[in-house]
């Protein structure tokens, strides 16, 4: 396994292997999937001999496929100083989604082992829409192209992109027809924010250091804030944004996953197991979603702003979006986790779209100072102590502190100190997409979903998502927002507070 402490030091590289992109002439492989192992490629970290083989309805040859994805290139700023040698490594076979295809890709693949010597190690992974998941899963399993000899020569895995399923009996639909071809180890659940440097060193900067670890708990924490603000709209996305909504898109995946790193307890080993049990723990101390219980939630979409001086629409008026939709774009969610550890800590979730700016954020706010020390020369209020933990635009970790101001006078202000990634390290940093495509080349399912967490966050989520789009005052609940600010004036000042950090 992988030493994620170190292994950005590490020049070993994976087994050989042939990749295989369903969508291979979609966005998603266009904008992440191939830089990310372009980017590999340069830092040499891919295998030899490795073969990237692209999926598609259209009819082109290798040669088409790779002009048109280095066209893409050409106008962005990439560096395509290495990309005629990377190039090399791509192939492009057309196929519809049928058994008579998909024997013809069997047969290819094995023409490809054959020339390439990749020993028959196969990563497929599902660029598509997630209505083509379990039809090309199961043709997989049909075509016995989702069978391996063993792990060490002549594997099989599959890498799925999120939406993992719409609700809780899509997700367990989904997982019938995956676990009918593959085994759980096959699976590679792709959630990239995982990836992220600094997420990845959550663990660290917590069990690693001794001064956080004993104040990481209720007695010293007032609250938890998890923010994922976008200042971009829905764009082209209508189709599927009409149908998932921010809670889908955004709180079954990447901020329950963020949730479940700031909260679980210590893992015996650092190892993808050991891992995932404290993950599952976390979601099952989940306290049910209840106003009476303290878990809140407030839903707004935004509408016509102003985003940098542009004047934007609103999510109605964005082409494909239905002129009366109720689809929110904006949550903000109030959750407990109930153990011994964060008792009563309140867990504010904050994500939305055409926000002022975009930000990802992990805060630790803790509790002010419970003696007034200082009330007679500073009066009452003293600031509370805040880390956080910063995503984007940089990846860094902040903490805020008190200090007294120079002169004869007490006088406090708020000062910070600054870790910032890119200012300490300076190699090349991998992609999160590079990031999960070498820990799948390598086995490791550290960085991605397991499925018992799914089911889990999907319980978790399904009864809120039922109340919101069952409630018979659902206009009432959806709070409009102009675009450019910070959300809907309906929530309460924690959530507030929250939002406006700096």
């Amino acid at each position: 396994m992988p030493n994620h402490a170190c292994d950005i030091l590490s020049t070993d590289r994976p087994a050989s292997c042939t990749l295989v992109i369903f969508g291979g002439s979609g966005d998603l492989t266009r904008r992440k999937l191939i830089p990310a192992l372009y980017s590999l490629y340069r830092q040499n970290r891919l295998p030899e001999p490795f073969v990237i083989v692209g999926c598609s309805r259209t009819i082109m040859t290798d040669n088409q496929y790779r002009d048109k994805l280095k066209a893409g290139y050409e106008n962005i700023g990439l560096d395509l100083s290495d990309w005629d040698a990377f190039s090399s490594l791509l192939n492009y076979y057309p196929l519809t989604y049928d058994l008579e295809s998909f024997s013809g890709l069997r047969e290819y693949l094995v023409h490809l082992d054959q020339v390439n010597h990749c020993r028959g190690n196969r990563i497929f992974d599902l660029a598509v829409p997630p209505s083509l998941y379990p039809i090309i899963a199961d043709l997989l399993g049909r075509t016995s192209l989702s069978e391996q000899r063993n792990r060490n020569n002549g594997w099989t895995r599959i890498v799925v992109e999120k939406p993992f399923g719409r609700d809780l009996e899509s997700a367990l639909a989904l997982d019938r027809i995956l676990h009918a071809s593959f085994k759980e180890e096959q699976i590679f659940r792709i959630d990239h924010y995982l990836a992220k440097e600094t997420v990845q060193n959550m663990l660290i900067f917590r069990f690693a250091n001794s001064i956080f670890e004993p104040i990481w708990n209720r007695h010293h924490i007032e609250y938890v804030g998890i923010i994922a603000a976008e200042s971009m709209g829905v764009g082209s996305r209508a189709g599927y944004y009409e149908q998932a909504g921010v809670l889908r898109d955004m709180f079954q995946n990447h901020m329950m996953q963020l949730l479940v790193l700031t909260a679980m307890e210590p893992p015996c080993r650092l190892e993808a197991g050991s891992v995932q049990d404290e993950k599952i723990k976390v979601i099952r101390s989940l306290r049910d979603f209840h106003p009476d219980q303290g878990s809140r939630i407030c839903l707004g979409q935004y509408g016509p702003g102003t985003i940098d001086g542009v004047d934007v629409t609103g999510y109605r008026q964005e082409p494909g979006v239905d002129q009366h939709s109720l689809v929110p774009t904006f949550a903000l969610m109030e959750l407990y986790v109930d153990n011994w550890r964060w008792q009563d800590v309140p867990f504010f979730l904050v994500s939305g779209k055409r926000l002022p700016r975009k930000k990802t954020q992990i805060i630790i706010q803790f509790k002010e100072v419970p003696h007034r020390l200082f009330k007679d020369v500073l009066g009452e209020t003293i600031g509370a102590n805040r880390l956080i933990i910063e995503i984007f635009p940089e990846e860094a970790i902040r903490l805020t502190f008190q200090t007294k101001n120079p002169g004869a006078s007490i006088c406090l202000r708020s000062m910070t100190m600054d870790f910032t990634y890119n200012e300490h390290y300076q190699g090349e940093p991998l992609e999160a997409y590079a990031r999960v495509l070498l820990d799948c080349m390598n086995g490791d399912h550290m960085l991605f979903w397991r499925q018992d967490g799914i089911e889990l966050s999907w319980s978790v989520l399904t009864p809120i998502l039922q109340e919101c789009e069952q409630c018979c005052n659902r206009d009432q609940q959806l709070h409009i927002y102009p675009a450019g600010s910070w959300g809907p004036e309906a929530a309460d000042s924690r959530f507030q507070k929250l939002i406006h950090t700096p």
